[in-house]
This record gives structure tokens, C-alpha cells and sequence, in this order.
């Protein structure tokens, strides 16, 4: 995980430890919940008109991932994009019917979300950043 956010980091979200990205990728930026320090995280992400739109799928485990508390705790965060723009975001967690609307954009960019669903046995956490 750290070689590919310095890999990322240093192509501008070109080509990550797979190779060349196919998909749509960030670095999202948290602040740690218990620690305050920053924390960087690769993700597969939507868009939805100017924000994005992210998941806590954690590849389908029972378990949501650290840095979704983290945005949770504090909804400040920043987005690096491909070509190397940061860009600070307010996060929300997509709830209801939000979350109903968010989550069919995430699938078109990434189908395995269902199938995290299914995998996890938990309701997997909808971030939409907003710049």
C-alpha cells in the first residue's frame, strides 16, 4: 500500500502497482481519528456532476475500513487527482436516498461492489466529496 500512494503520487494517479489505471482513481487524504495524522488512501471513485463519489467496500470484508471512520470523525479531507491536483472536499456519508442515487454510479464504474455486498454481509459505507 505505501509503494503504490508513492507510485500514484509521483505519475499524477497514472499508473498504480497493477500498471497503467483502467479505472478511475484518487488518493483521498483523512485525517486519523486517534492519531491526527494524515492518511492516504487509494480508491476507485465516481462522479457526480463536481463531487466524487467513493466506497468503503474494503474489497468485501466484514469490515469497514479505517479511513471511513476516519471521514466519519472529521469530514475534512483532500482529494489528489490524476495530473497531480489536490483538491479539498467536505465529505458525506450517502445515507437513505442519497445512497440509493450515489450507488448505481459507483457500480457502473466498478460491478464487484455488488458482489462486496454479498461477500461482507454488511451495508457498505457511500462517501460522496464534495470540492
Amino acid at each position: 500500500m505505501p509503494f503504490d500512494r508513492w507510485l500514484q503520487r509521483r505519475t499524477g494517479g497514472r499508473v498504480n502497482i497493477l500498471g497503467k489505471s483502467a479505472l478511475p482513481t484518487l488518493l483521498l487524504t483523512t485525517t486519523g481519528r486517534k492519531s491526527g495524522e494524515p492518511r492516504t488512501v487509494p480508491l476507485i471513485y465516481a462522479h457526480d456532476g463536481d463531487s466524487f463519489v467513493v466506497t468503503a467496500s474494503n474489497w468485501g470484508q466484514q469490515h469497514h475500513p479505517a479511513w471511513s471512520a476516519n471521514l466519519i470523525a472529521c469530514a475534512d479531507a483532500v482529494v489528489a487527482l490524476p495530473g497531480g491536483r489536490d483538491v479539498p472536499v467536505q465529505t458525506l456519508l450517502a445515507e437513505g436516498d442519497e445512497r440509493d442515487r450515489v450507488w448505481p454510479l459507483v457500480t457502473k464504474v466498478w460491478p464487484a461492489y455488488d458482489t462486496y455486498v454479498v461477500r461482507s454481509g454488511r451495508d457498505i459505507r457511500v462517501f460522496v466529496l464534495t470540492p
